[in-house]
């Protein structure tokens, strides 16, 4: 069931999308080699702690980490751990946090100081194909248009989109209906009209080769890797629809 939020549920959930930026704008002026996944997680729940949040994401369905750092080919779900960034890696840092009872729901994948060139295009194209898929969130389209414009963006620059993995529903609970595909080829069927007061998380996964997935076991959870092992990035943002079109809510 699809459940459209009230003005004044949407005024908390900015608030929380606002400690939720605000984390992530910590965690970019940390990042440089040599510091651990670790690190990254105790600057952003530091911050969205001192900010009166706590983590959306730790213990959710046994997730270990206050945060998800994924590094390299790890596409999502990355445990934080002692493992240091080198010079060249790229991380996706995703970071949900629940504020007066609402979720906001971010990440953004990082250069580790210099990345190569081929890195950096893959992290402008998984950006831009985000910025692509949110300007179609408007009352007038449905749920495909925003899905067609962050698949047409990103395979148009010669990447893929994980199919496995899509955004989703957010208010209350971290995880709320609709299901919201990057892709539309297959016909995954339901396409709802988005509606005023829906809210919803845009997630493109891109990856530089096959959108094949592997998966990895640490500390118990499924860890998800490019089948390939080639490079991937994740970029997403809480948005809401609104009489006028939309507003990101995870923005400072």
């Amino acid at each position: 069931m699809i459940k459209r939020k009230s003005r004044e549920e949407i005024d908390i959930m900015r608030e929380a999308g606002r400690v939720v930026a605000g984390a992530h704008k910590a965690v970019e002026e940390a990042i440089r080699p040599g510091l651990t996944t670790l690190d990254l997680e105790k600057i952003a729940l530091d911050f969205m702690v001192n900010a009166g949040g706590e983590s959306a994401f730790k213990n959710y369905r046994g997730f270990p980490g206050y945060i998800c750092t994924s590094v390299n080919e790890e596409i999502v779900h990355g445990i934080p751990s002692k493992r240091r960034l080198a010079e060249g890696d790229v991380v996706s840092v995703d970071i949900g946090v629940r504020f007066k009872g609402y979720i906001g729901d971010m990440a953004v994948t990082y250069p580790v100081g210099q990345i190569s060139e081929d890195a950096q295009r893959l992290l402008d194209a998984c950006r831009i194909s985000l910025e692509q898929g949110i300007e179609k969130v408007h009352p007038d389209h449905h749920l495909s248009d925003v899905s067609r414009a962050i698949q047409s963006y990103a395979e148009g620059q010669g990447y893929s989109v994980v199919r496995e993995y899509t955004g989703h529903g957010v208010g209350r609970e971290m995880h709320e209906d609709p299901q919201v595909p990057n892709y539309v080829n297959g016909g995954w069927g339901f396409d709802p009209k988005l509606k005023p007061g829906l809210v919803i998380a845009i997630e493109p996964m891109v990856n530089c080769g096959t959108h094949e997935t592997d998966r990895i076991v640490r500390q118990g959870w499924d860890v998800v890797i490019t089948r390939d092992r080639k490079l991937s990035a994740h970029f997403e943002h809480t948005v809401a629809v609104t009489e006028e079109g939309h507003e990101v809510l995870t923005q400072l």
